[in-house]
């Protein structure tokens, strides 16, 4: 717990004031406390995280559930209409803006996107449902993504359409 936390602080220019950085420490004790073997330490160590992520939710805006797997590094640029649903898994170095929605697109589909490594997801993006984006992918802002997009691509528009990176 405590080196993803140290991934996190690094991912966010080591600013402890930063609300994303909030999210992620209650994100990763969320986690944490799943490992907790004693049934009664663990409820009331649920109890704690359960304040403390409400407390983020309302003060931050941003609502990322205990249940998403989550790697290192993952910074949150500007707090506010950030979620991420509890299905959701993403890799190590990935960044999401304000407005990002990581989600269902069907709740009687409960599956999430899989996101790899170094993914950069811009403001007011939508990614829904059972899909794949791969790695060193860019999500343009606003773009709503619901197929998969393959690694080193952009996808940019409504519905996202992926197109290469040009190396530079």
């Amino acid at each position: 717990m405590f080196e993803n936390i140290r991934s996190d602080l690094r991912a966010h220019a080591g600013d402890w004031a930063a609300q994303g950085f909030w999210a992620m420490v209650v994100y990763r004790f969320g986690r944490w406390r799943l490992t907790i073997r004693n049934r009664y330490l663990r409820k009331l160590v649920s109890i704690f995280y359960e304040i403390a992520f409400k407390i983020v939710q309302v003060v931050c805006g941003i609502e990322i559930h205990g249940d998403a797997v989550i790697g290192p590094g993952l910074a949150i640029d500007h707090s506010g209409g950030v979620v991420v649903s509890g299905y959701t898994r993403m890799g190590e170095g990935c960044r999401i803006r304000t407005g990002v929605v990581i989600g269902l697109a069907d709740v009687d589909d409960p599956c999430a996107p899989r996101i790899g490594n170094n993914v950069d997801v811009g403001a007011g993006a939508k990614l829904l449902g059972r899909i794949t984006i791969g790695d060193n992918v860019r999500v343009g802002a606003n773009a709503v993504v619901i197929t998969d997009i393959a690694a080193d691509c952009i996808a940019v528009g409504i519905p996202a359409v992926a197109r290469p990176r040009r190396q530079v």
